[in-house]
């Protein structure tokens, strides 16, 4: 039987978002989580996941577009010193990624700083991805590898789509359909750094072309299509962003705000396909 981890990103951002999480996984169709260890609703995402034992929680690592939770002064490649923040773009983040002008020992302290929050909240880590998927990257992949082992996190998102799963994403932006596209030539070099870690991670993930276009239509072809192509003894990942459009999120630094309402709807739908067995990272 094929598996498969339905999770949700930004877990935290708002009490918006984690009502959504907690009222979805309440229905069985959500098996996971990812948290930001600094964000609006924190405090109440970590009570939300102590109370719900079925939800799988890991870190969701922020590098881009947030606050860190070391201080600044610990960090001064990897953020910017006036703000305090870090950059607020994933283009320029890579800019000065590529360019070798973030130390990759900040990466790797800010990351285990972050998980390290969250298990001090009590939480037991079931795994870790990044924000805008950062850990696609070399430079960023190996100071989390190092952070997440030191923590005791054993399993990380693999966040490379299927060219099967991404053909059956009708309404994505064309210019997003070939980054994801070319992205997947990273995705062997991405294969061999986990396994020598000694970390878990899926076969792939589903909905990463479709984050801001997931409605119920592309969930019902999404998961049309995993039947079709995913071998029996195989484990996948639906990356998902629902929430609740309130005032909170209005003002959140996000591209995904009415799209969060659609995208939680749209999840109900996973009830159609039985077929598959529902798990979070803590069951690989």
């Amino acid at each position: 039987m094929v598996r498969l981890i339905t999770n949700a990103d930004d877990f935290g951002l708002t009490g918006g978002v984690n009502r959504a999480i907690e009222e979805l996984n309440q229905t069985g169709l959500l098996t996971s989580a990812t948290l930001m260890a600094r964000a609006l609703a924190t405090d109440n995402a970590c009570a939300v996941a102590l109370r719900t034992p079925s939800l799988g929680v890991g870190c969701h690592v922020v590098l881009v577009d947030g606050e860190p939770v070391l201080r600044t002064e610990k960090l001064p490649t990897l953020v910017d010193q006036k703000t305090g923040r870090f950059t607020p773009t994933l283009g320029k983040f890579l800019g000065r990624l590529v360019s070798g002008r973030i130390k990759s020992s900040e990466i790797e302290a800010e990351a285990a700083a972050q998980m390290e929050l969250l298990r001090m909240r009590g939480l037991k880590l079931t795994h870790v991805d990044t924000h805008k998927h950062t850990h696609m990257f070399r430079g960023v992949l190996e100071p989390l590898l190092r952070a997440a082992k030191a923590q005791g996190v054993v399993a990380i998102r693999n966040p490379f789509e299927p060219a099967w799963s991404a053909a059956s994403t009708q309404g994505a932006p064309f210019v997003r359909r070939i980054q994801v596209a070319l992205m997947r030539r990273l995705l062997p070099g991405f294969l061999k750094r986990v396994k020598a870690a000694g970390l878990k991670t899926t076969d792939g993930a589903l909905g990463v072309l479709a984050t801001g276009t997931l409605d119920a239509v592309t969930v019902r072809t999404l998961m049309d299509a995993l039947e079709k192509n995913a071998p029996a003894d195989s484990t996948w990942e639906l990356v998902t962003h629902p929430g609740y459009f309130d005032g909170d999120l209005a003002q959140a630094q996000t591209r995904l705000l009415t799209s969060r309402e659609v995208e939680r709807v749209a999840l109900l739908t996973l009830k159609e396909f039985p077929q598959f067995r529902l798990i979070h990272f803590g069951l690989l």
